[in-house]
């Protein structure tokens, strides 16, 4: 029976060369991993600029999650890529623009920032970030530890994070390089295995092959850690898978 795959991602899981797309599009990498391990499916579970953080709170309080936990044949954590960016306001006042009121003023606010944040970003070399990584591996271990309560038999998978040439982030991203650091170890201590997206899609976006944006994949981006995902999988899923 081909394995069902639960994944919790971020944009990058369902962002394609010209914007954001349904869940179920062939062509995004979590549905072509799956195909790839004989078909068995996907239920991605996912948002903009999740973080850690956030896939530990859908885990914890989105029934849908619970429901899809019980008919998973893995987990895959495909967050963390997003912790590392520059995040010049704390995220609760960041996030917290969308509530300002009237429109008008929510409007002049938002477009104020983010005319503001490349520039901070370069001026503040890229700190503070989204989420440090400390905590990024702080709530990847709790989910880890809480998923092998519930189902203590169900592979577990995660990412190293991306990489990006934003000019939205002003291009910067120092923060990276101690965060994969730090999740890397993190997984060797847990035997999580991890995708390294850096090493995968790195040369597809640092070229300007992937979304205008700098930072989603095109079409070969998605492909190509489709492919290699279900390669990391397949040692782990193969009774399954076949």
């Amino acid at each position: 029976m081909a394995p069902r795959l639960l994944v919790f991602g971020d944009s990058l899981s369902f962002h394609g060369p010209d914007g954001p797309l349904a869940a179920d599009d062939a062509r995004l990498w979590p549905n072509i991993a799956a195909e790839a391990l004989g078909g068995g499916g996907v239920d991605l579970v996912a948002g903009f600029g999740w973080t850690a953080r956030d896939a530990w709170w859908s885990l914890i309080g989105d029934p849908r999650v619970w429901a899809d936990l019980h008919h998973a044949d893995a987990v895959v954590l495909a967050v963390g890529s997003m912790d590392t960016l520059p995040s010049p306001l704390p995220t609760y006042l960041r996030t917290g623009l969308r509530y300002l009121r009237p429109d008008p003023l929510r409007r002049v606010v938002r477009k104020a920032y983010l005319a503001a944040q490349p520039r901070l970003a370069i001026a503040l070399r890229g700190r503070p970030v989204v989420l440090p990584s400390k905590l990024t591996v702080q709530y990847l271990d709790t989910a880890v530890g809480a998923l092998r309560v519930l189902r203590p038999e169900l592979p577990i998978f995660g990412i190293l994070p991306s990489v990006h040439r934003s000019d939205a982030y002003g291009r910067v991203h120092t923060a990276r390089a101690g965060a994969v650091a730090a999740i890397a170890g993190w997984g060797r201590r847990v035997d999580v295995p991890l995708l390294d997206l850096g090493a995968v899609v790195g040369d597809h976006v640092l070229s300007g092959r992937g979304n205008p944006d700098g930072m989603h994949w095109g079409w070969e981006g998605h492909a190509s850690v489709g492919a290699e995902m279900a390669r990391l999988m397949a040692p782990v899923l193969r009774p399954a898978a076949t």
